[in-house]
């Protein structure tokens, strides 16, 4: 017996070559026999079969047949379990592989390659990236994508959320960077785009009716489960993960975007597009590719996520796990606050602006303005004083007059009032009220003044001196009287 290579072989160089028996014998090293058996006119074709065993399935198979003519989708294990309720005592593994060779397979669907125009459509996806460490919080990491559908032109924008103000604002910088917007943007099923659909009947967002008509393109969502319909962004997903995002060092989003943006420029606009038959470059084909597109409006579409919010009882807003401070006059009350990717504003009820701060991506951080702090500070310590004063003069009427002198006298008000306050608990507010009664009518206003009536009832006060140096008068006088 020979193999079958050296059966092909020998057949070939027989009715091919017209080599003798001999030679061909001599150069596959077999027997001329062997040689004679496979040149045979019909032994090319000749195989034994072996005779099939009998299986334990055998007797089931009808009523399996008939299951599945019935029910096509059903499945081999509750196939097997049906079986052995009627007596099966085999192995799943041989009903599995005799489903399976009686499924009808299904014909592999073919598609054809799709080719746009210039300017007439991009498509747009997200792709997430994994998770980011920024200070305490781990966020996540997702791109915008945009990939024009003729020049293969790459837009890739990262981002910590994938908010609805994330994804215009990826569509607003994508617009800006390529220099106009194709007719129509293909998307994938994304609840940003797409809120309700029942077969060709679509329900948009309201966000993405709003930018499409400010920028005047068509939104055009793939079929469901047709995902093969926006293979230009898939593919582009795909090639940044290989060619840029694989071992890429980075120290935060910002060094991740410039490294990006870096890369775009000088390797994704000089690669090749292969099914080009001009076998031209992306910015070749992006150079051709601009006139067709439309023409940007005059303003950009504003992509700020906006929140109305009220505070607490401290001047701060809470917003994505910080807190941005406020003017305190605007604690407790409504305000406005729109978020970028960079700023967080905030606004009153009639759109004038009250603060503004750097947007954080980490979490439990305080960002606040100094003079906001300054202000609650100076507001309780203001406050602070009006209250013990107020409880003062409760507890003392004279003690209005005192504090009154006190503030003509330049004293030091603050520190004066918690003296005074520490001799009523001490003394008891009627014998603190007479004491200071008897210091305003000698003219003491100081709390020391106060102190040493109550702890000296019986001594007589004296008033406070002039401050008039009298000693000087009379050196002089003495002088004008010498002869």
């Amino acid at each position: 017996m020979i193999d079958d290579a050296s059966f092909a072989r020998a057949r070939r160089l027989f009715f091919v070559e017209h080599l003798p028996v001999a030679t061909i014998a001599q150069q596959l090293g077999v027997h001329h026999d062997a040689i004679r058996r496979a040149i045979a006119s019909d032994a090319f074709n000749q195989r034994k079969l072996t005779p099939a065993r009998p299986s334990a399935l055998d007797p089931y198979k009808p009523f399996i047949i008939e299951q599945l003519a019935r029910h096509p989708d059903l499945r081999a294990t509750r196939l097997h379990d049906m079986i052995r309720s009627r007596g099966y005592a085999g192995s799943a593994v041989i009903v599995r592989r005799f489903v399976a060779s009686q499924r009808t397979r299904r014909p592999r669907e073919a598609f054809v390659r799709r080719s746009t125009l210039p300017g007439e459509e991009a498509q747009v996806d997200w792709a997430h990236f994994g998770k980011l460490r920024v200070g305490r919080a781990l966020r996540p990491l997702v791109a915008f994508v945009m990939v024009l559908g003729y020049s293969r032109a790459l837009f890739v924008r990262f981002f910590h959320d994938l908010t609805n103000a994330s994804f215009l604002e990826g569509h607003v910088r994508a617009f800006e960077h390529l220099g106009g917007v194709t007719r129509r943007i293909l998307y994938d099923n994304l609840k940003s785009v797409v809120i309700e659909r029942s077969g060709d009947v679509i329900r948009f967002s309201d966000d993405i009716l709003h930018l499409s008509a400010h920028y005047h393109f068509e939104p055009r969502p793939c079929a469901p489960y047709r995902g093969n319909e926006k293979g230009k962004v898939e593919r582009a997903i795909r090639y940044v993960r290989e060619s840029f995002f694989a071992a890429r060092v980075f120290a935060d989003l910002a060094d991740l975007q410039a490294q990006l943006d870096a890369w775009t420029n000088e390797v994704a606009l000089a690669r090749v597009v292969h099914d080009d038959p001009a076998r031209r470059t992306v910015a070749e084909l992006l150079a051709q590719e601009h006139s067709s597109l439309l023409p940007l409006p005059a303003a950009s579409f504003p992509t700020e996520r906006t929140l109305q919010l009220a505070s607490g009882k401290t001047p701060y807003l809470r917003f994505d796990l910080n807190d941005y401070s406020i003017p305190p006059e605007c604690v407790g009350v409504p305000v406005v606050l729109r978020a970028s990717h960079d700023r967080v504003r905030i606004f009153d009820d009639r759109g004038r602006l009250l603060a503004t701060h750097p947007r954080s991506f980490d979490a439990g951080q305080r960002v606040e303005h100094k003079h906001h702090i300054d202000a609650v500070h100076r507001t309780k310590h203001h406050a602070r004083e009006h209250r013990g004063r107020d409880a003062l003069i409760a507890r003392c009427p004279a003690a209005a007059e005192l504090l009154a002198r006190q503030i003509d006298g330049e004293l030091d008000v603050a520190a004066e009032l918690r003296a005074l306050t520490l001799l009523c608990d001490r003394f008891g507010n009627a014998t603190a009220q007479g004491a200071i009664e008897r210091c305003l009518h000698v003219g003491l206003v100081r709390a020391t003044d106060v102190e040493r009536a109550l702890v000296h009832p019986s001594s007589a006060l004296e008033p406070p001196p002039l401050g008039i140096d009298l000693s000087s008068y009379d050196r002089i006088s003495t002088r004008k009287d010498k002869p």
